[in-house]
């Protein structure tokens, strides 16, 4: 199967490869689009996509199996493209793939902005939620457009979320006789929906006033949406560097209270995945809330008291515990659940869960800390310090191989 990529300049933007694999093709298969952009002189049958896409991918494939198939992309097919998902589908080396050059380098081209230093979020298929986690003072954004609409609804988010003072530009049919650019703030966008084809470019730009969310781990508690059951900022950060995130990893957050943990795990990198646990619905569906807010729509909220909810969830990279520790099970089915070389992290307030951390770091050590914070405060004309409650916390890794038992030590007593 021969992959092909084809920008807003149609066939004659095509190199000889592309044109040779087209013209021999038995089958071509595309977008609508894609399709009406080749001449006539193409002989194949032609396969609209259909919608939506992915699942159709396998049947589309098997009907054509054994014909010369010929399948066209935008722009680069490897970058957010169907390229990813013939790769995965028939195996890398059953592709040819023909790049022409992506939205984001012509882009780039236009803005002389360098593509290395510019942050590319696809909203293609995506929540538009998820450009919220990008949204930094000087960032370089281009934006992926779903659609004619995408722009407004770029500049409607970027103004609920402080930044209403950022530069936009969209680039339409890039590359093309077509082409044609907007220029704008997302407080005042005044063009109405243009070409469906469009990519979008931000220069961030928060509003005086708007708060300010760094890249790491530990961000303001005014950044949430809470009742009180919230792991607080300073707690938090060393909460993330224990558990020590990684792209690609997945992490239960069992007790998700207002979901921080969760949310910020999510934050270090677009490819960490979450499951937030929490018992209290309401709860729940505020860690959806925050979640959206922060920019990490994606992460799973499971409505439910664990251990029972953790049953039939992927299996995390690592585990965080921030309530329930004495639920009957729940740290022996969190510890099971873990691979070789995974992490839990538990953090706990109270005497009784704390004699059960002290107990779990006996017998399978790891680290065992308190941690203590005090914030200044008035007292009466001057300041002093007030204390917050400490936290205990241990944190392991589970060994490779078979484990010692994880019930209650000989002599042991669990609260």
């Amino acid at each position: 199967m021969t992959v092909i990529g084809i920008g807003a300049d149609g066939w004659n933007g095509l190199g000889p490869a592309g044109r040779e694999a087209l013209h021999t093709a038995e089958v071509i298969i595309g977008g609508h689009r894609q399709l009406a952009l080749l001449p006539p002189e193409c002989p194949a049958e032609r396969v609209p996509w259909p919608s939506p896409l992915r699942p159709a991918v396998p049947g589309l494939l098997a009907a054509h199996a054994g014909r010369r198939v010929a399948v066209l992309a935008s722009g680069d097919p490897m970058f957010f493209g169907i390229g990813r998902t013939l790769a995965e589908e028939l195996g890398a080396g059953r592709l040819r793939v023909l790049p022409h050059p992506s939205s984001v380098s012509h882009a780039c081209a236009r803005l002389g902005w360098p593509v290395e230093d510019t942050e590319v979020i696809s909203l293609v298929g995506r929540p538009i939620a998820a450009l919220a986690r990008c949204l930094h003072a000087r960032r370089r954004l281009l934006v992926l457009s779903a659609g004619a609409a995408t722009p407004a609804e770029v500049a409607a988010l970027l103004r609920d979320r402080g930044f209403g003072p950022s530069r936009m530009r969209v680039l339409e049919q890039l590359g093309g006789e077509r082409e044609r650019h907007l220029t704008g703030t997302a407080d005042h966008w005044p063009h109405a929906p243009g070409d469906a084809l469009n990519v979008i470019a931000v220069d961030c730009a928060p509003a005086a006033g708007t708060l300010r969310l760094g890249a790491a781990p530990g961000l303001p508690d005014q950044a949430y949406e809470h009742d009180g059951q919230l792991t607080k900022r300073h707690v938090r950060a060393a909460t993330l560097a224990a558990l020590a995130p990684a792209p690609g990893e997945l992490l239960w957050d069992v007790g998700g209270g207002s979901g921080s943990i969760a949310v910020e795990w999510m934050r270090t990198h677009p490819t960490c995945a979450a499951v937030s646990v929490e018992r209290d619905p309401a709860r729940a569906e505020r860690i959806g809330r925050n979640a959206a807010a922060l920019g990490v729509p994606g992460l799973r909220v499971v409505t439910g008291a664990a251990p029972g909810a953790l049953d039939g969830l992927p299996t995390p990279d690592a585990v965080f515990i921030g309530g329930g520790l004495t639920a009957p099970g729940l740290l022996e089915a969190c510890w099971a659940a873990l691979p070789g070389g995974g992490r839990l992290v538990a953090n706990t307030v109270t005497l009784e869960s704390e004699a059960l951390l002290a107990d779990w770091y006996r017998r399978h050590g790891g680290e065992l800390v308190r941690l203590a914070v005090a914030h200044a405060a008035p007292v009466g004309g001057f300041t002093g310090w007030r204390q917050a409650m400490p936290v205990t916390q241990w944190s392991a890794t589970k060994p490779a191989g078979p484990t010692a038992p994880t019930g209650p030590a000989e002599g042991a007593t669990s609260p």
